[in-house]
């Protein structure tokens, strides 16, 4: 995106809007180029978010660049940006979550863009690892200390 290498960005066939964080749009220096334009998504992250504007650039895939219009929120969410059906539709692209690939046509033939495996599993990494023994107390065995679970 706009020259810069963006980790963590997911193409969702099920979202109907191009959502980038703010955060990333400030690393690409693109801030003073956001257009305030309020807009309620609904059901995102099980709740309603408000966008805190709109920014156009160019996103590159596997040699493929294209105009893409993004709905900049402030909120936090798992992935950098979210990639909609209707630019998956405009690049005539097929995505597959399963092997992390996305094909689609040009005129030099079918090319693809590849998912990093590492940058997914990185995601959804435990943050937090709550010992066992805070798992395993039961009624009375707080005097005797601390119990394995099996």
């Amino acid at each position: 995106m706009n020259k810069i290498q963006v980790k963590r960005v997911l193409i969702d066939p099920g979202s109907s809007t191009n959502i980038i964080r703010s955060r990333p749009v400030e690393q690409l220096g693109l801030q003073d180029q956001i257009v305030p334009a309020t807009r309620a998504l609904n059901d995102f992250n099980i709740a309603s978010e408000t966008t805190k504007g709109e920014v156009i650039f160019p996103v590159n895939v596997a040699g493929t660049i294209q105009e893409t219009k993004f709905h900049v929120i402030e909120g936090d969410m798992r992935y950098n940006a979210l990639l909609e059906r209707p630019w998956i539709h405009n690049l005539r692209a097929v995505p597959s979550t399963l092997h992390q690939v996305l094909k689609f046509p040009t005129s030099e033939g079918i090319k693809m863009g590849y998912g990093k495996q590492l940058a997914t599993k990185e995601i959804f990494a435990i943050d937090k690892v709550v010992p066992v023994s805070a798992l395993s107390l039961t009624k009375g065995s707080e005097s005797k200390g601390k119990q394995e679970v099996k």
